[in-house]
């Protein structure tokens, strides 16, 4: 009987291990869910397309009616239906038609303050258009659009806009702030903006408190709170007030052929924003945004850490995202995690950074086992891969360090101390940005243990490499622009292998910097196509670069 109860034991122990140890040829498994065919038409519960009449009342009580008997499918058939906060129910498929419009009323009214979450931190919210609490096996279905009215919350600064545009808005009402270069929507809307912490719903604190910032507190279009077998399909979600979709402490959630639309001067105008969730599918879906587009979130410093529940398990593959901050982003909310995420097959256009991972001293959290593949881009404007950990934050100049002018004290490694490791990037095209690879780790903590490999980047700049150790460049082809920068420069790091690359004649091939660079390899690399092979700076001496 012992024998067997060890044989059980060890069973599980393997079982446990397997489950844990992806790849790409044993990626997770993402559960759907199923609903009983059974269809709630909100017409016959007195819903009318007239894009007057308000039918919040009207679909409510077809979900709560649905749900009653079991479930099934609730249908917005074609037509303008204006409402207020829909609140969804378990076992229930809201199906949009293809020529159905979900038009979420502009007046603030009809969204009362509740309690929330706002990027990471408990917050004070207005009623989200969409939402879910604690529910199990639900949907958004259908090729209809759902519209958040969000423009009616978002304040926007006059540059902008075009002069039309600004005349427009200003014309429409609200307020403009005292040097002409801000409208917000109310009174209210700007002194929220101007109230420190405004918000954030701290020990003590109700709902109540908040009633003189209402306007400021723009909901997400969708929120799912602690929800099992998600599924969002064939919908086009647009307008939002803040965030477009943002699922917290998810299970079992597939995004499949969903569009997100949001102006690209939306403030906060993120496409979706996966916050601590397990098992998530992300797949044929288009994000044209005004802030990140696919972003991974897990909690802010202690609130986050406290939650402990990382974003693990999760696939994203043949998705467009257009002009948003990041194409596929990890943070800066990253508090409780992020590892077993894989991203294939995807297309960014005219985003402002391709691939970003920012985090900042405080947050803390564990992003790892992260593995990327397969990545188009174009028109990107800053950096095509990116991985920095002084998000809002800058460090001191390695000249003015070196010369004494800044003396820098680095903190004991804690808690609150971020870490990136364990990050395997391949197969990547980018045609046209202002830089290759950035990346810049923390003295304390460097970012370590990345493998990039097989891209080709066409950027003024190559690659920064600062605070890094264990980094493998391999099969690089960097066709740089600026030939009076180096195409690699090295700050403070080691442990670092550059195999294969390639690059224009340029006047510097590598700029090593610091006192702390080490063990630096350069191998099967054409060094004839630079007139200098390599520049030593602040410390760095000739030892830390070896030439094979």
């Amino acid at each position: 009987m012992m024998r067997s109860l060890w044989t059980t034991i060890l069973i599980s122990l393997v079982t446990v291990a397997t489950a844990q140890n992806y790849s790409w040829s044993n990626l997770p498994t993402i559960h759907k869910p199923t609903f009983k065919k059974d269809t709630f038409n909100i017409t016959k519960y007195g819903a009318i397309p007239d894009g007057v009449t308000l039918n919040t009342k009207a679909i409510n009580a077809t979900i709560d009616a649905c749900t009653r008997q079991g479930g099934g499918v609730v249908l917005i058939p074609p037509g303008l239906f204006l409402t207020g906060p829909i609140v969804l129910r378990s076992n229930v498929d809201l199906h949009v038609d293809r020529a159905a419009i979900v038009q979420f009323t502009s007046d603030k009214d009809q969204y009362p303050i509740v309690s929330g979450n706002w990027e990471g931190h408990p917050a004070a919210r207005c009623q989200s258009p969409i939402s879910g609490t604690d529910l199990e096996n639900i949907a958004i279905t259908g090729g209809g659009i759902v519209d958040g009215s969000g423009d009616s919350w978002r304040w926007i600064a006059k540059d902008r806009l075009t002069e039309g545009e600004w005349k427009h808005k200003v014309a429409s009402g609200g307020v403009v702030t005292e040097d002409g270069k801000t409208w917000f929507p109310s009174e209210r809307s700007l002194k929220g903006y101007r109230t420190k912490d405004a918000g954030w719903l701290k020990p003590g604190m109700t709902t109540n408190d908040f009633a003189d910032i209402r306007d400021f507190l723009r909901p997400n279009l969708l929120v799912l709170n602690n929800c099992k077998k998600v599924l969002l399909e064939g919908t086009t979600f647009q307008n939002s007030p803040a965030w477009c979709l943002h699922t917290l402490l998810c299970t079992d959630l597939t995004l499949n052929d969903v569009h997100v639309r949001n102006p690209w001067n939306a403030a906060n105008g993120d496409g979706i924003d996966v916050e601590s969730c397990k098992g998530v599918l992300i797949e044929n879906s288009t994000f044209d945004a005004g802030d990140d587009g696919i972003c991974v979130k897990s909690g802010r410093d202690e609130d986050g850490r406290k939650r402990g529940r990382p974003t693990e398990n999760m696939i994203v593959r043949n998705d467009i995202v257009y002009r948003a901050h990041g194409g596929f982003v990890v943070g800066s909310e990253m508090s409780g995690g992020a590892r077993n995420i894989f991203v294939s097959d995807c297309s960014f256009i005219g985003t402002d950074i391709g691939l970003r991972f920012k985090t900042v001293r405080g947050r803390g959290g564990m992003v790892e086992k992260i593995y990327v593949k397969n990545i188009s881009m174009r028109d990107i404007v800053h950096q095509a891969v990116f991985l920095d950990m002084y998000y809002f934050a800058k460090p001191p100049a390695i000249a003015d360090v070196y010369a004494g002018k800044v003396k820098v004290e680095v903190p004991p490694v804690s808690e609150a101390t971020p870490q990136f490791r364990d990050i395997h990037i391949s197969n990547i095209v980018c045609d046209g940005a202002e830089e290759g690879i950035f990346v810049r780790g923390l003295p304390e903590m460097n970012i370590r243990d990345i493998q990039l490999s097989d891209m080709v980047l066409k950027a003024a700049k190559g690659a920064e490499l600062i605070e890094a150790q264990n980094i493998g460049l391999k099969n690089i082809r960097l066709i740089t622009a600026d030939t009076t920068q180096p195409v690699i420069y090295v700050e403070n790091s080691s442990d670092l292998h550059f195999d294969n690359i390639n690059y224009p004649k340029t006047t510097l091939l590598l700029s090593i910097n610091g006192a702390k660079c080490a063990n630096i390899r350069l191998a099967d690399t054409d060094r004839s196509k630079a007139v200098h092979n390599a520049a030593f700076n602040y410390g760095a001496t000739k030892e830390a670069l070896e030439q094979k």
